[in-house]
C-alpha cells in the first residue's frame, strides 16, 4: 500500500505529483462502483462527527496529503472521474443527512470532506486536462437501476451548490473559458456535448469569427441582454408617459411605442415560458417556482392583461365603455413598473455586487418562509375570531374590512376605533397587534439577519458559485442556435416549423445552414462588433495588441512566479559587479515553516523523525 500512495515523509512530493488522466471513458456500473467505494472511504475516515471547519482548512488534520493520496490511489486507472465521483458520494451524504436528522452532523461532515478532497485532488491535475477532467460527463446507476442524466463535475457542483468546489482556482479557469468564449460547446456523435477550445475551430482573422454561434456565448448574451431590456425600459416609460392620449377617441389605435412595447412583452412571455417548462421537465416543481422566477410570471401575466384590456378598448362601439378598458389597461400597466424596475437585478447579476445582493435577497426570502408560514396561521386564526365576534350581533360586514384591519395593524397603522364598541374584540385585536410587532417582526428581523451574515461572511465563494451557475445555464440547454429575446418570436414562428412539422422538414445539415444564415442576417451588427472586438483587442484569443486591457488593469498589478522572478540578475550599468541573487532563491526558503501542514502534523513528523533517530541509537548501543 505504501507503494501505491508514494512517500508519505514529505508532504510537498505527494501534493505536488500531477494527476495524469488515463485512456478510456467509464461507463454507469463503474462509475457506481468508484462512487460506493469513496464512500466506504469516507465512512471509514470520519465514523464519527468533526466539526466542517476542521476539514476546510488548508491545514485540516483529516484531510492530509496521505488521505488525498489514498483516494488517488483508490481510483484506480480512473483518476480523471475521480473530482466527479467525489461530488456524487458529496451528493448522497448530503440526502443521507437530510433523510436522517439524527446523524445529521455526521453525514453532513462527510459530505464536506468529500467536496474538499474533489477541489484539492482538481488542484492536482495538469493544466491542459483540467477542462477535460471538469467537463467530461458521466452516467450513474440510481438506487432504482435506472440510468441518470449525463453531468460533468462542473455540472454536478452546480446543482448541488457546492461553494467549496465552485470557487476553487481551477472550477472558474474552466467557468471563465467558458464565459468569455474561449472554450465552446460542439455536439459529438453520441447525442453529448464536448467542450472545445473555440481556436481550433476558427482562425485569427476578423472575416472567420463574424460566426452566428458566437452569439451563444455567455458573455456576449449577457451584454446583448442587458442593451435589450434598457431599450425594453424606454418604450415602456414611452408607453405610459402620457395616458390621456390613450383615453382620447383620436387614439384608439395602437401607437409606435405600444407596439414595440406589446411585442417585446410577447417576446419575454415565450421566453420565460420555455425556461419554465424545461425547470418543470428536470428539476423538482416547487424549485422551478423561485422568487425570480415568480417575479417573470407576474410581470407577464399584467402585461398580458393590459393587453387584453387596451385591445377590448379598442374594439368597443361605446365610446365611455372603451374609456373605461383603456384606463383600466393603463392602470394595469401602471403596476407592472416595479417588476420591471425590479428584474434590473437579475440583468446586471455578471457584476459582483448586483450578483452578491442578488444572493442575499433569495437567501432572506428564503428563510423569510418561517416567518410567513407563522403569519399565516395567526392571521387566519385572528380573522376567524374578529369575524365570529362581529357575526355575535347577527349583522356582519364584508370579510375584507377584517381582513384589512388585520394588514393595517401588521403594516404598524391599527385601527382601535373599529372595534371601540366591543371590548372582546378590541381585547383580540390587541392581541393582534402585539404578537405581530414585537414577535414575528422580530423573528422576521433575526431571520433577515442571520442569512445576511452567512452570505457576506462567505461572499466570494457565493459569488463565484452563483457565477459559474449562471454560465453553465446560459449554456446547457439544448438549443444549439440562440435567438435572444424578441429575435426568438423569429426563431419560433419562421425556424422551429423546418425542424418540427414533416412537410417542412430539413435535414440537420440544411436546418444548420438556415439557421446560420438567418442569425447572420439579424445579428449582423451585433456579430461583427463581436468580431471586431476578437480579432483586434481581445487578449484571450492571444492577441498582441492589449492595450484596451491594459487600460483597465490597475498600476500594482504583479507578475506571475517565474524561475527569473526567483533569481534575477542586474542589468543596471550603474551597479556593476552588484548581485540580487547573493543568496540563492533555494536556500533562503529552507528557513521557512511547511505551510502546508498543521501544527499537529509537524510535531508528530519530528517526533517519528526523533523516534527513528533514537532506535538507531538504541541500536548501536545494543551492538
Amino acid at each position: 500500500m505504501s507503494d501505491l500512495l508514494g512517500p508519505s515523509t514529505n508532504g510537498f512530493d505527494v501534493e505536488r505529483s500531477e494527476v495524469l488522466p488515463s485512456r478510456g471513458h467509464p461507463g454507469p456500473d463503474t462509475i457506481t462502483k468508484l462512487v460506493k467505494r469513496f464512500r466506504a472511504l469516507t465512512l471509514t475516515l470520519l465514523p464519527v462527527e468533526v466539526d466542517p471547519e476542521g476539514l476546510t482548512d488548508p491545514t485540516s488534520r483529516v484531510i492530509t496529503h496521505e488521505v488525498i493520496s489514498a483516494y488517488r490511489a483508490a481510483a484506480g486507472d480512473f483518476e480523471h472521474a475521480l473530482p466527479y465521483c467525489l461530488l456524487r458520494a458529496h451528493a448522497e451524504f448530503m440526502w443521507d443527512a437530510n433523510h436522517n436528522p439524527a446523524d445529521y452532523g455526521e453525514n453532513y461532515g462527510r459530505a464536506v470532506a468529500c467536496e474538499v478532497l474533489a477541489r484539492r485532488i482538481a488542484h492536482l491535475f495538469p493544466r491542459d486536462k483540467l477542462t477535460d477532467v471538469m467537463s467530461t460527463r458521466y452516467q450513474h446507476l440510481q438506487v432504482d437501476g435506472d440510468l441518470s442524466e449525463t453531468a460533468s463535475a462542473l455540472e454536478t457542483a452546480i446543482d448541488q451548490h457546492c461553494t467549496i468546489f465552485l470557487s476553487s482556482s481551477e472550477a472558474q479557469e474552466v467557468v471563465n473559458a467558458l464565459w468569455n468564449g474561449e472554450l465552446v460547446q460542439v455536439n459529438n456523435k453520441n447525442n453529448d456535448i464536448d467542450y472545445t477550445p473555440y481556436s481550433q475551430l476558427r482562425e485569427h482573422t476578423f472575416v472567420s469569427r463574424i460566426d452566428a454561434s458566437r452569439m451563444s456565448v455567455p458573455r456576449y448574451q449577457n451584454v446583448f441582454r442587458i442593451v435589450v431590456w434598457l431599450f425594453f425600459l424606454v418604450a415602456y416609460s414611452q408607453a405610459v408617459r402620457e395616458p390621456l392620449d390613450k383615453i382620447d377617441v383620436t387614439h384608439r389605435a395602437f401607437d409606435a411605442w405600444e407596439i414595440i412595447l406589446y411585442f417585446m412583452a410577447l417576446a419575454f412571455t415565450v421566453e420565460d415560458t420555455f425556461k419554465l417548462l424545461k425547470l418543470l421537465r428536470f428539476v423538482i416543481w416547487w424549485r422551478a417556482f423561485s422568487f425570480w422566477n415568480i417575479i417573470a410570471i407576474a410581470t407577464d401575466m399584467l402585461l398580458i392583461a393590459a393587453f387584453v384590456f387596451r385591445v377590448i378598448g379598442m374594439n368597443t362601439a361605446n365610446d365611455d365603455a372603451g374609456a373605461y378598458w383603456r384606463l383600466y389597461s393603463f392602470q394595469v400597466l401602471s403596476c407592472v413598473a416595479p417588476f420591471i424596475w425590479m428584474k434590473l437585478v437579475t440583468i446586471f447579476d455578471g457584476y459582483k455586487y448586483i450578483g452578491t445582493m442578488q444572493i442575499c435577497v433569495a437567501r432572506m426570502l428564503k428563510e423569510s418562509g418561517i416567518f410567513f408560514a407563522l403569519l399565516s396561521v395567526l392571521a387566519i386564526g385572528f380573522a376567524q375570531g374578529l369575524f365570529a365576534l362581529d357575526a355575535a350581533d347577527g349583522t356582519t360586514e364584508s370579510p375584507s374590512a377584517v381582513i384589512n384591519v388585520l394588514v393595517q395593524a401588521l403594516l404598524q397603522s391599527p385601527d382601535f376605533g373599529k372595534f371601540s364598541s366591543s371590548p372582546i374584540g378590541l381585547l383580540l385585536y390587541y392581541f393582534w397587534n402585539t404578537i405581530t410587532a414585537i414577535v414575528l417582526l422580530n423573528i422576521l428581523i433575526s431571520l433577515f439577519s442571520s442569512a445576511y451574515s452567512e452570505v457576506i461572511d462567505n461572499a466570494e465563494a457565493q459569488y463565484l458559485a452563483f457565477f459559474a451557475s449562471k454560465t453553465i445555464s446560459m449554456i446547457r440547454a439544448p438549443d444549439s442556435y440562440v435567438y435572444p429575446a424578441p429575435f426568438n418570436l423569429i426563431e419560433t414562428v419562421f425556424i422551429a416549423p423546418f425542424e418540427i412539422f414533416p412537410f417542412f422538414h430539413l435535414s440537420e445539415k440544411n436546418y444548420a445552414k438556415f439557421n446560420r444564415f438567418v442569425m447572420s442576417f439579424i445579428f449582423f451588427i451585433p456579430l461583427t462588433i463581436i468580431a471586431l472586438y476578437e480579432s483586434t483587442f481581445s487578449s484571450e484569443f492571444g492577441h498582441k495588441n492589449r492595450w484596451v486591457e491594459t487600460w483597465f488593469r490597475g498600476d500594482d498589478e504583479g507578475a506571475e512566479d517565474s524561475v527569473e522572478n526567483r533569481n534575477p540578475g542586474v542589468d543596471d550599468v550603474h551597479c556593476h559587479g552588484m548581485e540580487i541573487s547573493k543568496v540563492p532563491f533555494g536556500e533562503l526558503v529552507k528557513v521557512f515553516p511547511n505551510t502546508t501542514r498543521s501544527s499537529e502534523a509537524t510535531i508528530m513528523k519530528e517526533i517519528a523523525e526523533l523516534k527513528q533517530k533514537l532506535d538507531l541509537v538504541l541500536e548501536k548501543l545494543n551492538a
